[in-house]
């Protein structure tokens, strides 16, 4: 059941399953709601970037998998699948490509820049993936290849920098 823009906003900031989904409300953004919904995503990496590469996995692994769960309950509940609004994929596919990005501010803006264009495009198999895979496995996964691809074009950029 599909719900109107009012009904949508009081339902996403009251049950905790699209608030979160809804990365903290920030897919709510009248445009662009995954760009938006991209910020949270560099906040938690900038909240454990004292923590050490291998519990940042654990916390990009943690993401990941709740993810699954929660874009797919997020999407089942409002009855759209891969709803604009939720974002919950953006702010994992964010965290993961800063994961090998430089920490330098230009570093993490090539991140973004690269991660959003990836997720906008959607070069094959993004594309396939993200029309193919239904549930939360489906919504998480495009994105999660979309920061692969961000993430080893970052690489090339360190390669060829150094």
């Amino acid at each position: 059941m599909s719900k109107g823009p009012d009904n949508l906003t009081r339902t996403v900031l009251t049950d905790p399953v699209h608030f979160l989904a809804f990365g903290f409300g920030t897919g709510l953004a009248p445009f662009a709601p995954g760009t938006f919904g991209s910020l949270p995503g560099i906040l938690l990496f900038w909240l454990t970037l004292d923590l050490g590469l291998y519990v940042q996995l654990g916390v990009a692994v943690a993401l990941i998998l709740s993810g699954i769960w929660l874009c797919g309950e997020s999407a089942r509940r409002i009855g759209v699948h891969d709803h604009g609004g939720i974002v919950w994929d953006e702010i994992v596919g964010m965290y993961v490509t800063l994961l090998a990005a430089p920490v330098t501010m230009t570093g993490w803006a090539l991140a973004f820049v690269a991660f959003r264009l990836f997720d906008v495009v959607k070069p094959w198999p993004i594309r396939d993936l993200d029309h193919s895979i239904h549930g939360g496995l489906g919504i998480m996964l495009d994105d999660l290849v979309a920061a692969l691809y961000a993430a080893l074009l970052l690489a090339l950029y360190g390669w060829l920098m150094t």
